[in-house]
């Protein structure tokens, strides 16, 4: 199953993507779960198969971040063997973690912003996990069990600002800069996420290739990991880390400009297309 959030005619829903549009749960639903993340906090994904819901046109929609309310969005650094490579650093003994923010996301279809400070933007081709049941000290045999679903990110990353200091978290967090969805796909579709493959396209052309089972920290390991010192709620996210490929480490350097589209696609979810826009007073 495909669940998206959405805007439509003013008003933020959410539902299910079907081949012939997307049924407007939150119409039908919408005053018991007024977002996808509290009708995974419920527990309620099966109950949508029930739900008589208006279908809407895909293309009368605006695709918003797939958890736009998102409590807690962990990202992972330096978690493939390739990136690992091309940064010059160690394989880490532990994830390497930092924080991105809910608003300084965008949807499938939404301009990414390059902010006015920096001209060093890049792109990270990443997979998403989204938690559906909350947990503390999950083990790794039981993490799977707490997932919702799968869906692509990229990762946005103003370069010089994320080294203005060890933490990247500045670098991060500019609005506009992180591009989630189109969809959440959801666990039951994809029982292995490290059978699934990357590619992350910039204006047609092939930038970053791997297999997921390239991760150093795979799935499992993440969600045991961060449950250990944080509870893990439905809706939080955790993005695993991108491969090998981004436009810091290429001889020139490629940053992302004004025009130029960036399209992260996995198999099995589906491929997020984000423009670039250049911001402006």
């Amino acid at each position: 199953m495909r669940l998206a959030s959405f805007s439509a005619d003013g008003r933020a829903s959410y539902g299910v993507v079907e081949d012939t549009g997307i049924r407007d749960l939150g119409a039908v639903a919408g005053s018991k779960w007024p977002t996808l993340r509290s009708m995974l906090a419920a527990g309620a994904v099966a109950e949508t198969s029930v739900l008589d819901a208006p279908t809407l046109a895909s293309d009368d929609v605006t695709f918003l971040p797939v958890i736009p309310d998102a409590g807690k969005i962990f990202c992972v650094g330096i978690n493939y063997a390739s990136h690992i490579a091309e940064t010059g650093r160690d394989t880490p003994e532990k994830p390497m973690l930092f924080v991105r923010f809910a608003d300084s996301q965008v949807g499938h279809g939404q301009p990414m912003v390059k902010p006015m400070e920096s001209d060093k933007f890049d792109f990270e081709g990443e997979l998403a996990v989204v938690i559906g049941r909350a947990g503390r000290r999950i083990s790794t045999n039981d993490a799977l069990a707490h997932v919702a679903g799968y869906t692509c990110y990229n990762d946005g990353s103003i370069r010089d600002w994320q080294r203005h200091t060890s933490q990247f978290t500045a670098g991060k967090n500019f609005s506009g800069t992180g591009g989630c969805g189109p969809w959440l796909v959801t666990a039951d579709d994809i029982p292995d996420p490290s059978t699934l493959r990357l590619e992350t396209r910039l204006n047609g052309q092939v930038m970053q290739a791997a297999p997921i089972s390239d991760l150093v920290f795979d799935v499992p390991a993440l969600i045991s990991y961060c449950s250990t010192f944080t509870t893990l709620n439905p809706g939080d996210i955790i993005i695993t880390g991108t491969t090998g490929g981004v436009g810091l480490f290429r001889d020139p350097p490629v940053w992302l400009k004004d025009g130029d589209l960036v399209e992260v696609e996995i198999d099995g979810i589906g491929t997020l297309s984000n423009p670039i826009v250049a911001e402006s007073l």
